[in-house]
């Protein structure tokens, strides 16, 4: 067995020749403030989406509040595990030989950043493919998507990021230092052979997959639910769907730009032979950008919600002394008139109904 294939001696490659520096006072600070912040963020989601399960126990949103818990719960462990190996790999001054004689704590830090950085991607395309099946066949969702097959999704997506976590370990390739020496992940220095590649392509291109997903069904849900606005303005009132439109919009444009440098910068470097000196400090800022994506996940439930924005409206009319929107709209459940109001449309028998009221009219 090669070196490269060793798991003892593979992962102290890097250190040899290190190009990457950091300055150990304002990492410690970032990664200290980085996983406070991430814990305390998606515990309070946690604690919200519990508190709306708990009130809302219907089949049209019960689907969604448990996806959204999946995704909240998967960022707060990513940020606890991997947060705090970092703090240890700072605090022990970046010590990996002394440490890390066997390559065990790289390795469980290399699964752990690959688990927790496709996960939340794949429940977030899983949670857009289900909001745009919920706006457009509300009633194959009301039918088909139970608890039940929502928890066996859940089940499947995590099993299957944690066998992409583990399959470098099942074919003998340990994970690598990296050149900051603070964290772990595919060999990302001097990648020649094809299996490396393969795997710096295989998480780029699920990730980037998982985003354009996302993506396409956010932008189906947000279209229908404006065309369901314009229809619904003569049988439901003036309802403009704010609450659902502006978190489709903050989803996605959060996702798009914490992940995307990080998933180009993966597949650059696998695709690419040799990679330039820059690339380490690519790679850092990336890494962060992706961090902050987690972060933020969980304020897009939090401070994007009917109640928050209703108070945002009323704020602003008050400093502004315009009246924009009327606070009619928000009597009703956005997304439950979207429901009724699709369905309507699908059901033939309510289709006939409209059609004889005229009829009726006229006999009368």
């Amino acid at each position: 067995m090669n070196s490269s294939k060793s798991p003892g001696l593979a992962g102290f490659g890097i250190l040899k020749n290190t190009t990457c520096h950091t300055e150990k006072k304002i990492s410690v600070f970032f990664s200290i403030i980085f996983m406070t912040v991430g814990i305390l963020s998606n515990s309070l989601a946690i604690a919200i989406l519990l508190k709306a399960y708990q009130r809302f126990r219907q089949k049209s949103k019960a689907s969604f509040l448990l996806l959204a818990s999946g995704l909240v719960v998967t960022d707060l462990f990513g940020h606890l595990i991997n947060g705090a190996i970092a703090v240890f790999v700072y605090a022990s001054d970046k010590d990996w030989i002394r440490f890390n004689q066997s390559n065990i704590l790289c390795s469980v830090f290399g699964i752990c950043m690959v688990f927790f950085g496709l996960c939340p991607l794949f429940l977030g395309s899983v949670m857009a493919v289900e909001r745009c099946i919920g706006v457009t066949k509300p009633i194959f969702h009301s039918t088909k998507m139970t608890s039940k097959h929502v928890k066996m999704m859940l089940t499947m997506v995590c099993l299957f990021a944690v066998l992409i976590a583990l399959l470098p370990i099942l074919r003998f390739r340990a994970y690598q230092i990296q050149a900051s020496r603070t964290w772990c992940f595919y060999k990302t220095e001097h990648v020649e052979d094809w299996e490396d590649r393969f795997y710096l392509l295989l998480f780029s291109c699920l990730g980037l997959l998982a985003l354009a997903i996302s993506f396409l069904c956010n932008a189906v849900t947000g279209i229908t639910l404006l065309r369901v606005k314009f229809k619904s303005q003569q049988r439901q009132g003036r309802s403009h769907h704010f609450e659902m439109i502006i978190q489709l919009l903050a989803i996605m444009c959060v996702s798009c730009i914490c992940w995307s440098p990080f998933l180009v910068t993966m597949a650059r470097i696998g695709i690419n032979e040799s990679r330039s000196k820059e690339t380490c400090e690519t790679i850092l800022f990336a890494l962060r950008m992706a961090t902050w994506n987690q972060i933020l996940d969980p304020w897009v439930y939090i401070l994007l919600r009917k109640a928050v924005l209703k108070n945002l409206y009323k704020i602003t009319r008050g400093c502004c002394g315009v009246h924009i929107i009327n606070l009619h709209m928000w009597e009703l459940s956005s997304i439950k008139n979207s429901l009724k109001v699709a369905a309507i449309s699908e059901s033939p028998v309510s289709s006939k109904q409209i059609n004889l009221q005229p009829l009726s009219s006229v006999g009368q």
